[in-house]
Formats: C-alpha cells, structure tokens, sequence
C-alpha cells in the first residue's frame, strides 16, 4: 500500500564520531544507515559534516581539500544505498560549489534514490574553534522542504538552529519535521562552569521552534573530543508541543529511531493556532538590523 501523507513514519538520528580518514567516516555512515533501516527507520539523518573531523577548528586552506561537488561522490554513495533500502537520507557535506567557493550544504535523498535538492546553511558563525566563516559562503537556497516518499521535511544546519526566523520560514513551507544536522559542543576548560548551561541553552531553543511552529524537531550531533572540543552528543527528537519523545546520550555513538505521526502537527495546531494568529501585517521591522 502506498504511503500517504497522513501516515506515520519513522526517523533516525545517527550519532558518531569521526575519525581523520573521510573514507572511514563514510563507512560507517553506510552501515549506520542500515542498522537504522533494519530497526524500520524510513528518513535517516546524518550529523553535520560528518565525512571528517570538524575542520573548522582552525584556518587552513589546505582543508578545502575535503570539499566535493553536490552531486558528487558522496552524494552518488548514499544515492545508491538509499534506494537499495527504500529510505530517505539527509546528508550534510562541505560542497565545493566553484573555485574560491564553498558551502555547508545538506542533500537530502528520496527512498528511490533521487537527490530532491540540497540546502544550504544559512546563519555561518565565527567563535573559537568555530571558524566557518573562512570556508563557508552563506546560502543562497532559501528555506526549502522536501517532499520525501514518506513526508515533507524541511532541514536547517547547526548554527541557524538559534533563529527563530529560519524555523519559521522553514516551517511554513510545509514539513511535519526540521532536521538540524550539527556539530556543537564544549571548549574543555568551559565545560565545568558553563557546559550544562550551554547545552541546556540548545535544546531549550530547539524545542521551542518545535512549539512555536507545531512541528517535530530532529537535532542530530556528533560525539567524541577532536582536539580542544568535546562535542556533547544528546540528539534528540521533540514532538510538535516540545516534548522530548527520545534522547541519545552526551559521549556515546547512538542510532535513535524514532516514530512521528503527522496527526499529532494537526491536532496540536488545532488547540494552539500560533500560525493562524500571526500578525504577519505588523512584522515589517524584522528586516531591519536593529531597531529605532
């Protein structure tokens, strides 16, 4: 029987390490993605970046030698096993785009193979050891969804997972999920003072996207310590009133599968209208800097 879009469907969040050798990482991508499937994931999501190391880490041009087209190598590896086992796959790579030009850059794969399209990450920030303006160019894609074989889906990449703007344009496009694939975690000599703040901070922001736009929130982050930062894991799934339906842990390589329910975004912006009631009359001022 077909799927329609009132069905339910499953989600996986894979969360890993990765090692320096990107051939390594893909690998096990790969068999991550059949483990999800064999437990009846039908949209699977990589963390950010996920065929290296965060390289960003540091300023070094020789790093553009990781970047790759869209469509490209990776794309055409995850284009083959999508269709081999009828899931959906959202990727997030570093695409070459040109010479000189670079993005942070999702493809995301239909259950036949097709790759529907790619988003580009919006919000590029500039921290310690968080230096992806160097190799990244904003996107230029807009707010995109996708209409996979099993539901609409819209995705969003790490950093514009603190703006409550890309969650909104990216819900109102539709989906019943917004994935973040993402790479974040604690400067070590920050953990002890701040480090429960901090990722406290990032799932309360994620959750409250879900609640404001009455739509499911898929958060998928790496673990593991590359050099001076220990990314914190804890991907997580929260349904469309911000409940947390499931939570992998802060330092150990997990696959979350996770049920979704398209009813449940009905019933919830039935009893909590927040689209019908915008005042999209009065928000002119949101494009300005700074207000007067």
């Amino acid at each position: 029987m077909p799927h329609t879009k009132n069905d339910k469907f499953r989600l996986g969040l894979v969360q890993t390490a990765c090692a320096a050798d990107p051939n390594q990482n893909l690998a096990k991508a790969v068999w991550k993605i059949r483990e999800a499937a064999s437990r009846g994931a039908q949209i699977v999501c990589l963390e950010e970046l996920f065929r290296s190391e965060y390289f960003c880490r540091e300023e070094n041009a020789d790093l553009f030698a990781l970047a790759e087209p869209v469509p490209g190598p990776t794309t055409e590896t995850l284009r083959a096993l999508a269709r081999e086992l009828g899931v959906v796959i959202v990727a997030s790579l570093f695409e070459r785009r040109a010479a000189g030009l670079y993005h942070n850059t999702a493809a995301v794969i239909d259950a036949d193979g097709a790759l529907l399209g790619t988003y580009r990450k919006t919000h590029i920030p500039d921290d310690p050891c968080y230096y992806e303006k160097f190799y990244f160019t904003p996107g230029d894609l807009g707010f995109p969804s996708f209409e996979t074989r099993y539901g609409r889906i819209a995705v969003l990449v790490c950093w514009d997972q603190w703006y409550p703007e890309a969650a909104r344009l990216a819900a109102l496009g539709g989906p019943t999920v917004l994935f973040y694939p993402t790479a974040i975690g604690w400067h070590q000599h920050e953990k002890e003072q701040h480090g429960a703040a901090q990722r406290d901070a990032w799932i309360t922001i994620q959750r409250a996207h879900a609640i404001a736009n009455g739509v499911y929130v898929a958060a998928v982050n790496r673990v593991g310590v590359e050099r001076t930062l220990e990314f914190w894991g804890s991907s997580f799934v929260a349904g469309p009133f911000g409940e947390i339906l499931a939570q992998a842990s802060t330092d150990k390589e997990e696959t979350l599968v996770v049920d979704c329910d398209p009813r449940q975004v009905e019933e919830v912006r039935r009893n909590w209208p927040f689209l019908r009631d915008r005042r999209i009359d009065a928000y002119g001022p949101i494009l300005q800097r700074w207000g007067e």
